[in-house]
């Protein structure tokens, strides 16, 4: 079973969002990515899904989550991409290893801005991951 990646926001509905989609596209069978937020949204916002299906990346499956809904799973690594997520982050059953990387919040902008924020996931936090975890480089 590869490591199991939980990425971290407030709301679940962008950021996190596409950082699973990415890591586990761009990572895939290196790592299992999730996702989740201290206090999720609803719903997915629409730019998310545009962006991710604008790049070939799958939504299947992807809905905001509470992370008290994954608290139990084996998390080998824990990325929060906003300062609140890091500030309250849980504490998790067993210790865990954690990285942050902060991620501007396209909520509510145009197409352009969460693209810009899906390219800057792909960008600087796939090669985090791989770092955090000690994975091969893959090819560019």
């Amino acid at each position: 079973m590869p490591p199991t990646v939980l990425v971290l926001c407030t709301g679940n509905s962008c950021r996190s969002q596409m950082a699973e989609a990415i890591l586990n596209h761009d990572l895939a069978g290196q790592v299992r990515a999730l996702s989740a937020g201290t206090r999720p949204q609803p719903s997915i916002a629409a730019g998310t899904l545009a962006a991710l299906r604008q790049a070939g990346l799958s939504t299947q499956g992807l809905v905001p989550k509470d992370v008290d809904r994954v608290l139990n799973e084996a998390i080998d690594l824990v990325v929060t991409v906003c300062d609140h997520a890091r500030e309250v982050c849980p504490v998790f059953p067993r210790p865990v290893r954690s990285i942050h990387l902060p991620f501007h919040d396209p909520h509510g902008e145009p197409l352009e801005g969460f693209i810009r924020v899906r390219d800057e996931l792909r960008a600087r936090l796939v090669p985090a991951v791989r770092a955090a975890l000690g994975l091969p480089e893959g090819p560019r």
